[in-house]
């Protein structure tokens, strides 16, 4: 079954110096652009992460065991653009576009969203949807991605944890997923198919939508409270919010929700 393009759909992977949304960063990404015509176009970059030091970006380490997985050191990146400094080209990339990726939904975009964050690019990763393979995959035939490569496509995942060749390999799971499941065609309902039901008002979970859809937290002494509601009667934990080690996507939402209530 072919599958149904309103808008071009952009595959991406990400390799990072590890798994934590807020402080890793992204030394690898690569993307594959479908567009409704068929046509296609490709790119890898290697990306230098930096954090500041005293206001002063210095490169981050990228751990022995976050090199162990993708094979990316520091010295193979040492001379590479930062992701500032291809911010506005990614971005120019997937705006008008809808978005792919494997287990990307609760990993990449979100790590994704908080280095955009960290740039003065301008662009509302929530206007796109979203589809995760993963979710497919685990709804119908629950493994990794070299399993589902292996499953879908009969083929060995070589280079796995390369970035250029996950995406590849997530774009032809998609593939072959539409042809033996009875799932949706269109980008619209693959998003919501594998959103879930909860809806999350930022990338890391950290807020959801209430059946009124009014953000609530998700974690926490106040989980299921209107965020709203506890900065009425605690104006301290905004505060404590905002000092904390939350990702900075999140931080920014909970401010718009604190300046609101003072309009």
């Amino acid at each position: 079954m072919k599958l149904q393009l309103a808008k071009p759909l952009v595959f991406f992977d990400l390799e990072t110096t590890g798994i934590n949304i807020a402080s890793d960063r992204i030394v690898e990404l690569s993307y594959y652009k479908l567009l409704p015509n068929g046509s296609s176009e490709s790119k890898t970059y290697r990306v230098k992460p930096v954090v500041l030091n005293n206001g002063v970006e210095e490169q981050m380490h990228i751990p022995a065991e976050a090199s162990a997985v993708h094979g990316i050191y520091d010295e193979d990146v040492a001379n590479c653009p930062t992701f500032k400094q291809i911010a506005a080209e990614v971005a120019q990339t997937i705006e008008g576009c809808d978005l792919a990726g494997y287990n990307s939904n609760h990993f990449d975009l979100p790590l994704l969203a908080e280095e955009f964050a960290r740039t003065e690019v301008t662009i509302d990763l929530k206007r796109m949807k979203m589809v995760d393979v993963f979710t497919i995959f685990t709804k119908n035939e629950p493994r990794n991605l070299t399993a589902a490569y292996k499953f879908y496509c009969g083929k060995d995942l070589n280079d796995a944890h390369s970035a250029c060749a996950d995406t590849m390999a997530t774009y032809e799971v998609l593939m072959a997923q539409l042809e033996r499941y009875d799932i949706p065609t269109t980008v619209n309902e693959l998003a919501e198919y594998t959103a879930g039901s909860q809806k999350y008002a930022d990338f890391a979970g950290r807020i959801v939508y209430d059946q009124d859809g009014v953000e609530c937290f998700n974690f926490g002494k106040y989980k299921g409270n209107r965020v709203a509601d506890v900065f009425r009667r605690d104006t301290g934990y905004y505060g404590w919010l905002t000092a904390g080690d939350f990702p900075e996507y999140t931080k920014r939402i909970f401010t718009r929700i604190f300046l609101d209530l003072r309009k």
